[in-house]
């Protein structure tokens, strides 16, 4: 309840402008109580952040040793890690680049964020090194190429903006492989990656909405 009270107050009216008393009113107990679960405004934002990344550098580890080809895997992680982003309830990617955050307190959420990255440029590096010949366009990634992770961090800035489309996450999906240039059976790859995302998330199949809408 702190966590989801703290997440509306810092999307809304900003970190800087909320106090761990307004926190607490929020949640509906004593501020006192408050120091009992966060010793700082810091400490909740720091866990908020790293609620961001901690489940989908599960799925990028989940994915890693996976005998799908490199496209599908990361389709997949690209789709988990969007939803992530897109649809949960409060914006929080947004605050990635505030200047607070730049504090040694939040040093593991940025160790968390780096291994996220590493495995996206894993994934992109083997999806590249899959195409024989590279398609026409080809990205040729180098081995400090975050094109891909770049990518899905723009979900925060649109959904700030009011833009992007209700399958945003898929279509983002869609877009990453299209970039590396990947051409191939996109029926049978949005069918893949749904399958892999769903035994990831433990969620059924169907449960796990593909894009519809070619690059």
């Amino acid at each position: 309840e702190v966590l989801d009270a703290a997440a509306e107050l810092f999307t809304t009216m900003g970190v800087a402008a909320t106090s761990t008393r307004q926190i607490a009113e929020a949640v509906g107990i004593r501020q006192a109580s408050l120091y009992h679960h966060f010793r700082t405004k810091n400490d909740i934002l720091a866990a908020l952040l790293s609620g961001t990344v901690v489940s989908s550098l599960s799925a990028a580890h989940q994915l890693r040793d996976r005998p799908e080809p490199a496209v599908v895997l990361l389709h997949a992680l690209c789709y988990l890690d969007c939803r992530l982003l897109w649809d949960s309830p409060w914006n929080l990617g947004i605050l990635y680049l505030l200047p607070e955050v730049r504090d040694p307190h939040f040093d593991e959420f940025h160790r968390q964020r780096t291994e996220l990255r590493a495995a996206y440029r894993e994934l992109a590096e083997r999806v590249v090194a899959d195409l024989s010949p590279p398609a026409p366009g080809c990205l040729d990634v180098a081995p400090d190429d975050d094109a891909v992770f770049r990518m899905v961090e723009t979900l925060p800035n649109l959904r700030a903006d009011g833009l992007g489309a209700p399958d945003q996450p898929a279509r983002t999906a869609d877009l990453a492989v299209h970039l590396l240039g990947w051409r191939g059976d996109w029926a049978a790859l949005r069918a893949a990656s749904r399958a892999v995302a769903a035994e990831i998330a433990q969620r059924p199949v169907d449960e796990v909405t593909s894009s519809t809408v070619a690059p």
